[in-house]
């Protein structure tokens, strides 16, 4: 009687996951080699991750050479506004997919000159689950919160947290008309994460942008 061969397959998304590790080392090596520090942005809809980098990137203007990729499941419309900001901007179109893959980081920036560059901004997109699960080659992720989102978010929304370098709450300009705990939010991040910044910022009034900026200038050196 023949014996019978058993064989261990890996779950698909395991699977999935190590092609997408094993592309990422790849991205990471190769920004590394070009001196380029590399950030995973990520925040829900709505949370003002454009408009961040709008002015994140008005404000390096002479000081720095970005470049961006910006993922959405349809339309140019951030990319466009980006490119008024930054001369090296590429979006990638996701279809159905709800968050960026190495692979897709690896050939956008392909169609990209990185001579000189030195900061490079990925504008996942917009979803607080889906895209903290996959390695994009990048230094370091940053959380994106907002005020108008609620303060439960980050308790609901754990694996970034823990996952972030830096825990940006936005719109705080709009403080005075919501009732956002703030208190009770960061301690909601203290839990998951004793260590991580947390930076209050306005993207319309550029409160807090010299701590996010030097944040940036510390982490790229």
């Amino acid at each position: 009687m023949s014996g019978t061969v058993r064989t261990t397959r890996l779950p698909i998304a395991e699977r999935v996951l190590e092609v997408n590790d094993q592309l990422a080392e790849g991205v990471r090596a190769d920004l590394a080699r070009r001196g380029i520090f590399a950030i995973d942005l990520i925040g829900a809809p709505g949370s003002g991750k454009t408009a961040l980098l709008e002015a994140t990137l008005q404000r390096l203007q002479g000081r720095r050479r970005p470049a961006v990729l910006v993922g959405d499941l349809a339309t140019r419309r951030d990319g466009d506004r980006l490119a008024r900001w930054c001369d090296r901007v590429v979006q990638i179109s996701t279809g159905e997919g709800c968050h960026l893959e190495a692979g897709q980081v690896r050939d956008a920036l392909g169609q990209l000159d990185l001579d000189g560059v030195d900061l490079l901004f990925i504008e996942n997109v917009g979803n607080l689950i889906c895209p903290v699960g996959f390695d994009l080659g990048q230094s370091a992720k940053v959380g994106l919160f907002s005020l108008t989102e609620g303060d439960d978010k980050a308790a609901k929304h754990p694996y970034l947290v823990t996952a972030a370098d830096v825990i940006l709450l936005n719109k705080i300009d709009l403080a005075p008309y919501l009732t956002f705990d703030r208190a009770g939010f960061e301690a909601d991040v203290r839990q998951l994460n004793p260590t991580v910044p947390i930076l209050g910022i306005s993207a319309t009034t550029g409160e807090g942008f010299d701590a996010w900026l030097g944040w940036l200038e510390r982490s790229s050196a």
